[in-house]
């Protein structure tokens, strides 16, 4: 897992096409936008685990 420190403002890139900007931090909650091609799908983890078990599919395990 990478760890990185960022300011509001700052922006994360992951690949060649899409971006993490934070948006806010107030506290313990940090808003985050996510800039990414119209294909690619973008959940909140258990909103993607909610998907994959409807369309039975198996929910990988996060490795703590």
């Amino acid at each position: 897992m990478l760890v990185l420190s960022r300011a509001v403002g700052e922006i994360i890139s992951i690949g060649d096409h899409i971006t993490l900007r934070i948006l806010e931090v107030n506290n313990l909650q940090v808003k985050l936008g996510v800039e990414a091609p119209a294909g690619v799908n973008v959940h909140r983890a258990e909103v993607y685990e909610k998907i994959r078990s409807l369309q039975g599919h198996p929910v990988p395990v996060a490795n703590p």
